[in-house]
């Protein structure tokens, strides 16, 4: 390639780069414009908020009329075209529907005007005031953190950049050094053909004559000759010494690049999200305060109100930062986003695109990579220690922030008179001594908070960025241990081991214990358990182990369900595979529910019987579990989003949020309609889910649960002992494998002969294996019916 076109490549190289990173600047610019702009709308909504307290306790005493008034205005101006922007950027989110279903609610009459208008004066407006003042306080520090990492990004990336031109610098100093060399070579085998050539042309004289010339043109071939060969050594050295800086420069460009996308993803995918729930800190609660406060003036009106009153109270219940926050992202899903990642930009002629770990660089790679593992344990611990005390501190503010003080009934356990409200004015929320400390105390904790938020987010970028480039050191030297693998990469060894099982011992068994002790469990699944306990649990079935066999329920529950969300969630290939996934999420554009499930049914009988096996042993104890959605708070959508992202992959190039809400609302179809869309067991043959949390026949069963072995061990030594005839034993076969769950329980491989002495229960017969005596579950084996009449 010649040197102008050299030029024009690595041009359009920095061009490239420079577009991709303007992009992103201007991406970075519009995320804090569109902050401002909420900020913006907050305080708007925030200040119509108090003119509609303020006129509507003006005009409290003029009874139905003046109210009608009043909300015709508001209502009004909702609909003008002046503020159908206002509209449209805020008819999803929470404070605004509250906002507008009290619109509805002030048509309706009202009574004892004179302590309403008391207490929105003298409550009500004070309470929003705070909030306007907490939420401009909170949007100014929450940009601050937001520009601060802005700015560390924007230096990330000029990183990326100084580091790919030292790349091509030395990598065109290597070509350059390459040529060279090539050039010496050709001109040593030149001098010697030359050299050659005169010594066979030169004829014999006498040697009196001529020895003094042949010796002269022999001494002056053989100077050039050296001057050649050690021009070919500089030249040599020089390349060597070339190459070796331009594959240095070339690792350090392959390391910078990957830390590099790994900051920019943390900052898109966490830290966005960090910035926002920092903007909405305490003001859905504060809100919620609010306007709580005016349901309990309200509610004290006559039973007319309550219609309406009620509507205004479910939507203050739903007000909910983190959904509003979703709401938000996907309204401005472009500016939101993630970028596309850098892509490794090689230089002319450079074809690796990988790090060079062969010597002279590999010691100097194994021992980087020790460091940064010895760097990332110390950072990993010192900002976990940031994180315990920030999630302390939050759980400070949100205790400060929903004190139920909203209550005001006590107001009108009096006449309406003046006097009469101004002696209960004195105790409410507003006038309390301590008012001013807490408010003092409050704005203390969210400064410490903001202090440890800004630690932590800069402590686990950094972590991000040093563990990008420790993944692609231990990645490239070839280590095969990794600290953070997935319970099921780490599990193959187990579930190769109990291939034949039908159902994985893992599912099997945390099931099973939540169907005994958690189907009321509020939050399950949703609420984050113990991350030692999750290790514990883990590695003991990685070990081949059950920790949760017998009836002991000393294990957290949300532990349980972390480590049945983590298995599915680590599988190699999805419990529902990508080549069926614009199949399945099809059927979601059905209205009709009963003929989704039709459709999805016939989707998923492609699948391998031992996938179908496993499905519908899963959704049938989901579906169970939903039926407690009163006492656990979790109904089928709950669960879908809990269990779509770790049953359902979205592929590559498809928009995740979209595709996520279809993936939800398909996993929701299932939990409901699992009955049918999976085939009963003589469709197919398999273990089925029991509400009492083990696998029941692969027939039908008559009855409802099933016993444990250790339920029955008592009736079992007890009939045997007091039974006055002893009965031949009976032969059995096993039909499929089983592993016993406790010490009573025996163990088997399908086709294994059985004896069997006597029915424990209708589910438990008491036998012998191999010698041993213990427990035989019934819907494992066959007998036969001659023996059993």
């Amino acid at each position: 390639m010649t040197s102008p076109a050299k030029f024009k490549k690595d041009k359009e190289i920095i061009a490239e780069y420079d577009t991709q990173v303007k992009e992103i600047r201007a991406q970075l610019t519009e995320q804090m414009k569109c902050l401002d702009q909420q900020c913006e709308l907050r305080v708007q909504l925030l200040q119509d908020l108090q003119d509609f307290f303020r006129k509507k306790a003006e005009i409290e005493m003029d009874y139905s009329r003046n109210l009608e008034k009043l909300a015709e205005r508001f209502l009004a101006k909702t609909r003008s075209t002046k503020d159908q922007q206002f509209k449209k950027d805020q008819n999803v989110l929470s404070p605004v529907n509250c906002w507008n279903l009290l619109l509805n609610q002030v048509k309706r009459e009202s009574r004892d005007h004179t302590t309403l208008s008391d207490i929105y004066l003298n409550n009500i407006i004070p309470r929003f005031v705070q909030v306007s003042e907490d939420s401009g306080r909170l949007f100014k520090k929450s940009k601050e953190v937001g520009q601060q990492l802005q700015d560390d990004l924007m230096k990330v990336l000029n990183e990326l950049y100084s580091v790919m031109k030292t790349y091509h610098m030395y990598n065109a100093d290597s070509i350059s050094a390459q040529s060279k060399l090539k050039e010496a070579e050709k001109q040593e085998e030149k001098q010697i053909g030359k050299s050659v050539k005169q010594e066979d042309r030169q004829t014999p004289r006498s040697p009196d004559s001529t020895a003094n010339v042949r010796i002269e043109e022999k001494h002056v071939r053989r100077s050039s000759v050296k001057k050649i060969e050690k021009m070919k050594e500089k030249r040599q050295a020089k390349y060597t010494e070339n190459k070796l800086k331009a594959i240095k420069a070339r690792n350090e460009y392959l390391l910078a690049l990957e830390a590099t996308n790994a900051s920019v993803f943390k900052y898109y995918i966490h830290d966005l999200s960090d910035i926002i729930d920092c903007c909405d800190l305490g003001y859905h609660a504060s809100l919620n305060r609010a306007l709580r406060t005016f349901l309990s003036a309200e509610l004290n009106l006559e039973q007319s109100k309550h219609e309406g009153l009620d509507a205004i109270e479910n939507a203050v219940e739903n007000l909910d930062a983190t959904s509003d926050k979703q709401r938000l992202m996907e309204m401005y899903n472009n500016v939101f986003c993630p970028p596309m990642k850098f892509e490794f930009q090689p230089h002319m002629g450079d074809m690796a695109s990988q790090l060079c770990a062969q010597q002279p660089v590999q010691s100097e790679l194994v021992q980087r990579c020790q460091q940064l593992q010895s760097r990332l344990s110390t950072l990993k611990i010192e900002n976990e220690e940031v994180k315990k005390t920030m999630e302390a501190t939050l759980q400070t503010i949100q205790d400060i922030v929903t004190v139920e003080d909203f209550d005001v009934s006590d107001c009108f356990q009096y006449s309406n008179s003046m006097e009469s409200v101004k002696s209960t004015v004195s105790e409410t929320f507003m006038s309390k001594p301590s008012i001013a400390k807490r408010r003092a105390n409050q704005q203390e904790t969210e400064q410490f908070y903001f202090t440890k938020m800004k630690e932590y987010l800069e402590g686990r970028n950094l972590i991000t960025k040093l563990q990008a480039k420790h993944d692609l050191l231990q990645k490239t030297l070839g280590e095969s241990q990794r600290t953070d693998c997935s319970l099921a990469r780490r599990s193959s060894t187990v579930r190769k081991q109990d291939s034949s099982q039908a159902i994985p011992l893992v599912v099997e068994s945390c099931i099973r214990f939540i169907s005994r002790h958690g189907l009321q469990h509020e939050g399950i699944f949703r609420v984050s358990g113990s991350q030692v306990e999750v290790n514990d649990i883990k590695n003991a079935f990685e070990r081949g182990e059950d920790p949760l066999a017998g009836d002991q329920n000393d294990h957290d529950m949300d532990s349980i369900a972390g480590v049945l969300k983590l298995y599915f969630r680590g599988l190699e290939q999805p419990l529902f595979p990508k080549d069926i996934f614009h199949d399945l999420i099809a059927c979601v554009t059905m209205d009709n529910l009963q003929e989704r499930a039709v459709h999805i049914r016939k989707v998923l009988l492609v699948l391998p019987k031992p996938t179908l096996i496993i499905m519908r042993y899963l959704f049938a104890f989901l579906n169970h579990l939903s039926q407690f959605s009163e006492e656990n708070m979790m109904d089928p959508y709950n669960l879908a989003i809990c269990f779509g992202p770790s049953l359902m992959s979205v592929p590559e190039g498809h928009d995740q949020v979209s595709c996520q809400a279809h993936v939800n609302e398909l996993i929701k179809t299932i939990i409901i309609q699992h009955e049918n869309i999976f085939p009963n067991p003589r469709e197919l043959e398999g273990p089925i889910y029991s509400r009492g949390g083990s696998m029941e026949d692969y027939c039908d069963s008559t009855h409802g649960e099933t016993t444990s072995a250790e339920d029955c061990a008592q009736d079992v030594t007890t009939e045997h002992h007091t039974s006055d005839d002893e009965c031949e034993p009976i032969e059995a076969i096993a039909k499929f494998d089983y592993v016993g769950r406790t010490a009573r329980e025996l163990s088997f491989k399908k086709g294994a002969s059985l004896l069997l002495y006597q029915r424990a229960s209708d589910d438990w017969w008491e036998g012998r294996h191999n010698g041993i005596d213990g427990l035989i579950p019934h819907q494992y084996i066959v007998v036969q019916d001659t023996l059993i009449s």
